[in-house]
């Protein structure tokens, strides 16, 4: 069979797999003009969808960032910050400047102090070895601070292309979504032809006669809840508006559930304090003994413990165990990457976490 290349990314098509690059269904191939799904969406719908990347195709793809002169944008996304990195950044992106965006700031409770968070980022950027020239926090989908960033990223650029680049799940498209459409007087006037790109589906948008920005592929971090999870279930774990802190005074020897997602033991506390979750105001959260956990767990998953429903259930895997000691004068996150986390007080206590295999699980500073 004649290969056939999107004519409006340059990506070979393939009908097999929807998640990969240059995917069109089998309807497609009888038009004259032969684009993928992801310009399809791009021309008729105004969106940018990502593509899912394997590790090896995304080092390849920043290496050739690497040799361009230009300003690359690191999304994150601020309910899974460590979650959402992408490792190796540092070593191949050359020289070019980055500034990180913190996106979905609307999600964070209204007395977070975001000048706080913007320092605790600054500080986890250096931890992957990132010096980065300003640190912004948006929400794509509200708007919020998005003019502001836009501003000040004309400034740091100084003419050059920026390089959008983030994992999958960041909201790294709505952003991109949102530049494209404060660029243009009329929402429908987009089309693929704008927008020529690679195989590694890169879009180029733009910016004015001499420089675009420059779309990368949405990239997999296999440790996420979200990869184990269905689309519908998914929903119910991401967080669509502020989150509601919700406190829970446990007492040694007591388990919080996270739907049938998480679980948090107190192994040992010398006095009952409150413990605050910050997850998507759709999970329920279950208290019960630690004593009838394992039962509880084995006999209701996927009803009185979900998610995980159905679909979620089929590939689910087993749950691992991991305990933190926390001796702090200041308040302590345990973060379960791609859900949402618990905030321990200041004191001596020592907990277990339980996540499905593959999934990350840590400690650290308290952001809120």
């Amino acid at each position: 069979m004649e290969e056939l290349y999107c004519q409006g990314c340059g990506a070979r098509v393939q009908t097999d797999d929807e998640s990969k690059v240059g995917y069109a269904p089998k309807s497609a191939l009888q038009r004259d003009e032969i684009v993928c799904k992801r310009c399809f969406r791009l021309k008729h719908y105004n969106e940018v969808q990502d593509v899912d990347m394997t590790a090896d195709d995304f080092l390849n793809m920043l290496h050739e960032i690497g040799h361009k002169d230009g300003l690359i944008v690191k999304v994150v996304d601020l309910f899974d910050v460590h979650g959402s990195f992408i490792q190796g950044l540092n070593r191949i992106a050359g020289s070019n400047p980055i500034v990180l965006v913190g996106n979905k700031v609307d999600l964070l409770p209204k007395s977070t102090k975001l000048n706080k968070v913007k320092n605790w980022m600054r500080r986890v950027a250096k931890e992957y070895g990132l010096k980065v020239e300003d640190v912004f926090l948006v929400s794509a989908t509200t708007g919020v601070n998005m003019k502001e960033m836009a501003f000040e990223l004309e400034r740091i650029r100084k003419g050059k292309d920026i390089y959008v680049v983030g994992s999958t799940n960041v909201g790294k498209s709505t952003l991109i979504n949102h530049f494209i459409q404060n660029a243009t007087e009329e929402k429908d006037v987009i089309t693929t032809s704008y927008f020529p790109g690679t195989t590694l589906g890169f879009i180029d948008i733009p910016l004015d006669d001499r420089s675009s920005m420059i779309d990368t592929p949405g990239i997999i971090n296999h440790h996420q809840m979200s990869h184990y999870l269905s689309k519908q279930d998914l929903k119910t774990v991401t967080p669509k508006k502020e989150v509601k802190p919700k406190v829970f005074q446990l007492n040694e020897g007591q388990t919080l559930f996270v739907g049938g997602l998480a679980r948090f033991d107190i192994e040992q506390a010398k006095s009952n304090i409150g413990y605050v979750c910050y997850f998507s105001n759709d999970l329920n959260i279950h208290r019960t003994k630690q004593e009838k956990a394992n039962e509880l767990y084995e006999q209701h998953l996927g009803d009185l413990l979900s998610p995980p429903t159905e679909d979620s259930l089929k590939s689910w895997p087993e749950m691992v165990k991991e305990t933190f000691k926390v001796n702090a004068s200041k308040k302590t996150d345990i973060v379960f990457s791609g859900l949402g986390w618990v905030t321990i007080p200041e004191g001596e206590v020592t907990i277990s976490a339980y996540v499905p295999k593959g999934v990350r699980v840590m400690k650290r500073e308290a952001i809120i």
